[in-house]
């Protein structure tokens, strides 16, 4: 019982940090862009030492394999680019927000992409986020509903990796999958930099504060919680780590309001459509957890 009220601690504080990488999006001054450049090429150094370390291979069977890694790493690094372009030209809470329309994505994605029988009740739940993305944004002006594009924009992309990477851990191992996404990640945003006109000595041109928030977001909000996300599935099940997934939210926001102090910039409409969609995740996880107990006691019955 103590073994398993550590495993479920070290998980929160592990989706805690994943809560603090919106907030980085304003601690750090960069542009979007160049911040997700140098995470991706932190992450990936930090994980591949980390790996070899611990003695992992790396080893993928085909080259079809390698390339359908290479295309979902490019759409994490665009879930990434569009993140933290909605965060900086909003809030971090609206970035996070949008981000819980992401299961409204899954929800027709597995039935279309891979057959999955579709889910009504996701579907309405995903409808039920939308309804409170319509609160937050009802006083927005021009600048905010581009953030909200780049934040739904953002979601589709997580739904997208997130799917695809489920097919794909089913063959692969997931700390291969996640090194060379990364990789492909950072390649696939060096070209687009240098398409930009942005691979120049001003890359590397940072305040050192700067610099120690991206060594944080590449290596600690990366590879640490990747690395550890990984045992805790082990330790305690795929479906359990997932509802604890959805607190990130609400972690993010209390942030916002502690570090950021963004309850001065957001109004009464927002903590009205922020309630909506928070109440949606804690619904999903009650319904998603009665479902499992009545899969159980079929299957035992």
């Amino acid at each position: 019982m103590i073994k398993d009220l550590k495993y479920h601690a070290l998980l929160h504080v592990i989706i805690f940090i994943w809560g603090f990488t919106g907030i980085l999006g304003k601690l750090i001054h960069l542009d979007a862009y160049p911040l997700v450049w140098h995470r991706t090429w932190i992450g990936f150094s930090a994980l591949a030492i980390a790996l070899v370390f611990m003695r992992k291979s790396l080893r993928v069977t085909s080259m079809k394999q390698l390339f359908s890694i290479a295309a979902v790493g490019i759409i994490v690094a665009l879930h990434w680019m569009t993140f933290y372009k909605s965060i900086q030209l909003s809030t971090a809470s609206l970035g996070i927000l949008c981000l819980s329309t992401t299961t409204l994505h899954v929800t027709w994605l597995e039935p279309l992409l891979f057959r999955k029988k579709f889910s009504w009740v996701e579907f309405f739940l995903g409808l039920a986020v939308v309804y409170g993305i319509y609160f937050v944004s009802d006083e927005f002006d021009e600048k905010e509903y581009e953030a909200l594009i780049y934040g739904l924009s953002s979601a589709f992309f997580a739904a997208l990796f997130s799917v695809l990477n489920g097919q794909l851990s089913r063959r692969i191992p997931a700390h291969t999958i996640s090194l060379y996404e990364l990789i492909s990640a950072f390649l696939f945003l060096t070209v687009f930099l240098f398409f930009q006109g942005e691979i120049t000595a001003e890359l590397f041109t940072m305040r050192t504060e700067d610099f120690l928030w991206l060594l944080f977001l590449g290596i600690v909000c990366t590879s640490f919680t990747f690395l550890g996300s990984i045992a805790l599935v082990k330790r305690l099940g795929a479906f359990t780590v997932s509802l604890s997934i959805n607190m990130e939210p609400v972690y993010t926001i209390l942030l916002a309001i502690f570090i950021l102090h963004e309850n001065t910039k957001l109004s009464v409409h927002f903590y009205t459509g922020s309630a909506i969609i928070v109440l949606v995740v804690f619904v999903n996880m009650f319904l998603k957890t009665l479902l499992l107990k009545w899969e159980k006691s079929r299957l035992n019955g």
